[in-house]
């Protein structure tokens, strides 16, 4: 009978432990969380990456993913239907596109970036003086985005042309999907030089800024945001807009090397 007892009370204990170490589910289950999916140029991607899980944090009900290419890759696959909510474009010309198509939010459609376009060089090696002297045989691949997606290559293509050189640097430049990959050529010496953005130079210490574009020396930068018309969830984009707009999200731009709109390149 003792023995009997003492079972019983190690199994009340036993039980009680149990109890106590499972966590008891109160209330109905945890909400998942929101998805929007947010297509930015890739010039965007370390800033974005910031950004996110700030969002995230004022907005713990939402979830933020981001596909990164370059506006144009970005502008063919939302025309095609791919199911994003909100677009970040290098350039004007996409977002006009889209906006022509009745296939953006047209009360959206801010300007919420600038930037800066520049040469950049391999950090250990001397760098030009002027873009004339990229005419000199020590340049014989230089990288550009592919100018019929890329802005940064479009904004490039001008500052060449501004300074007559297309016809001497034709041959010598090396096409680029997008502008990280421009970086790339660079950092790892492949290219002696590239364009990119001033804010692309400052992701990496294998790179150098050698000159930088004067504002007069090709079209104005500007990064376009809207919310795609066909969104299913446009409260949750327009959210993430009003967010990128705030002084949170301007602190970050700046700190990562971008302009904010109403600053001008000198």
């Amino acid at each position: 009978m003792f023995k009997a007892r003492t079972r019983i009370k190690q199994f009340a204990c036993l039980l009680l432990v149990s109890m106590l170490s499972t966590p008891v589910m109160l209330g109905a289950a945890e909400k998942p969380k929101e998805q929007i999916l947010v297509a930015a140029a890739a010039s965007l991607k370390d800033v974005l990456e910031e950004i996110g899980p700030a969002f995230e944090k004022k907005h713990p009900e939402l979830r933020v993913n981001f596909q990164l290419a370059a506006s144009g890759a970005l502008l063919q696959q939302i025309e095609q239907g791919a199911p994003v909510d909100v677009f970040i474009s290098a350039a004007e010309g996409p977002m006009k596109i889209l906006a022509g198509k009745g296939l953006v939010v047209p009360n959206s459609l801010k300007t919420i970036l600038s930037n800066e376009l520049v040469l950049i060089i391999p950090a250990n090696q001397p760098g030009p003086q002027s873009l004339a002297d990229l005419k000199n045989p020590a340049y014989k691949r230089i990288a550009i985005g592919e100018s019929r997606t890329v802005p940064a290559g479009q904004y490039a293509e001008a500052w060449i042309a501004h300074e007559k050189l297309s016809a001497a640097l034709k041959d010598r430049l090396v096409p680029a999907s997008n502008v990280r990959q421009v970086l790339t050529f660079v950092a790892s010496g492949n290219a002696a030089a590239g364009f990119v953005y001033a804010s692309d130079a400052l992701t990496s210490d294998k790179v150098k800024v050698a000159l930088r574009a004067r504002a007069d020396q090709h079209p104005p930068i500007a990064y376009p945001a809207a919310l795609v018309k066909r969104s299913t969830r446009q409260p949750a984009g327009q959210a993430f807009l009003r967010f990128l707009e705030g002084p949170e999200a301007r602190r970050i731009f700046v700190k990562q090397g971008f302009r904010l709109p109403a600053e001008k390149s000198t």
